[in-house]
């Protein structure tokens, strides 16, 4: 495909969109856009997004004093005087509704590049998932990923938006509520789709996990023709429902416990990560991260580049070689005291690898300060009482929950630690916060060279204060 094709004008916009343009020429370039005023830079498209409170679009001649060439906005009237002061060089089109019409231009945006694009949507593990995937795609390809965790309604238009000369694309999407990952597919139109797995995360909004399954299965729906469904294999209700319907989807599987197309033998955990032999071939595995979440990812990142004809070699180096996005199992060292700081999100599945992680570091104190899981209605109560199962069951040697769902967290630890088969697994100490400042306060006096340190809660706890706190 030829790159003039590629180019992105205000006539594509105003076709695409229905938009009016108040002033400007159709045939003005667009290539970098920005939602945000303030972060502006030379020629971008400013997008002036309604917001709950605040209309986006009255900053639009803020973003044209940084140097933004262009604006799309809603809900404004534009004056005839500042139609006189930008239309000798910039362009304003106004829309109906600028998030609409983001998600249209990315459509056509997308239609313009035949290259792979992959697609990930789970419960958890979909960040690192995409990390370990680009990794091994950029073995290959010039690969573009999802930025952070933009991938909603807005971040995954963001996201093609920054598409120009990369030769693969590797796209986030997560979700709250049904219908929303159709919408995100539909506009991605994916080559290969990965589910990680079904798990609880928003289970308060889709009331139950089979209606988080449905959520998930709905990135088939933008997914090309003769596309790629990969899954991971061990999760209970994508192995059910692949059971009900390998012969109605081209199916690639993964995990470490049920038999699948790409399977881990003789995995050899350690701190700092882990080693495995992949089934059926001699080639070691090297994953830099501990647990076996990630050596489940590793398998996803196979799956996926053997699916694009990258020799094993170079995708083993392409593990060995991924990093994580920041906030998401970031693990640092201050005062020979070892931090695991993973509060960007949370769930139960999410708390449940990360405990299982602290659980296999060795010759060290564990400590693990979890805050509360938002966003899980009806079920809060039962999870959070899941998650102290797990406090005990890794033998986790003090607790520090931070918030009043975390509190039956601590209640279960209690619980479970009483029982007299238990004894060497019972937690030593619990501390139960009321506010980030009080955890500080306690770490900071309980703290000693050698301790393993877990920072996990949801990301509105603001875990961030924490880390902060006990680093000064």
């Amino acid at each position: 495909m030829k790159e003039e094709k590629q180019k992105l004008t205000v006539a594509d916009i105003l076709k695409v969109t229905k938009g009016t343009l108040v002033i400007g020429e159709k045939d003005e370039n667009c290539e970098n856009f920005c939602r945000d005023s303030r972060e502006v830079k030379q020629n971008d498209i400013y997008l002036g997004i309604q917001g709950e409170k605040v209309n986006g679009s009255i900053f639009f001649e803020e973003a044209f004093k940084k140097g933004a060439k262009g604006a799309i906005l809603q809900n404004i009237e534009i004056t005839q005087e500042q139609i006189t002061k930008y239309a000798k060089d910039k362009f304003i089109i106004l829309v109906e509704d600028t998030i609409k019409a983001m998600q249209q231009i990315a459509t056509y945006k997308r239609k313009l590049y035949n290259i792979p694009v992959v697609a990930i949507t789970g419960s958890v593990g979909k960040t690192s998932t995409k990390d370990m995937l680009a990794s091994v795609l950029n073995e290959k390809y010039n690969t573009l990923k999802t930025a952070g965790n933009y991938n909603n309604h807005i971040g995954v238009p963001l996201t093609i938006f920054r598409l120009k000369q990369e030769k693969a694309m590797v796209v986030e999407m997560g979700m709250s509520h049904l219908g929303e990952i159709r919408t995100l597919s539909k506009i991605a139109k994916p080559n290969v789709c990965v589910i990680t797995n079904v798990g609880t995360s928003h289970i308060g909004n889709l009331g139950s996990r089979e209606n988080i399954l449905k959520a998930k299965l709905e990135i088939l729906e933008g997914m090309q023709e003769n596309g790629i469904l990969v899954i991971n294999n061990d999760n209970d209700l994508l192995h059910k429902w692949y059971l009900e319907n390998k012969e109605k989807y081209n199916i690639i599987t993964y995990g470490i416990e049920n038999e699948s197309d790409y399977k881990a033998e003789n995995i050899i955990s350690k701190e700092n990560g882990s080693t495995y032999i992949l089934k059926g071939t001699k080639q070691e595995i090297q994953v830099p991260v501990a647990g076996n979440h990630f050596v489940q990812n590793s398998l996803c990142a196979i799956a996926v580049g053997s699916i694009f004809n990258i020799p094993l070699k170079d995708i083993a180096k392409g593990i060995q070689n991924f990093q994580l996005t920041e906030k998401r199992m970031d693990i640092t060292t201050k005062n020979n005291i070892t931090i695991i700081s993973d509060y960007y999100n949370a769930n139960y599945d999410s708390m449940k690898a990360a405990l299982n992680y602290l659980g296999k570091v060795q010759e060290k104190r564990k400590i693990a300060v979890l805050g509360d899981m938002l966003e899980l209605g009806n079920y809060s109560k039962e999870l959070h009482q899941k998650v102290g199962e797990e406090v005990v069951k890794n033998q986790i040697d003090i607790l520090i929950t931070v918030g009043e769902e975390a509190k039956q967290i601590a209640k279960a630890t209690e619980e479970n630690s009483i029982n007299e088969e238990n004894a060497k697994q019972k937690v030593s100490q619990i501390k139960i916060c009321n506010s980030n400042q009080e955890a500080i306060e306690i770490i900071n006096q309980i703290k000693q060279e050698k301790d393993c340190i877990l920072l996990k809660a949801s990301h509105g706890m603001n875990f961030g204060e924490i880390l902060e706190g006990i680093t000064k």
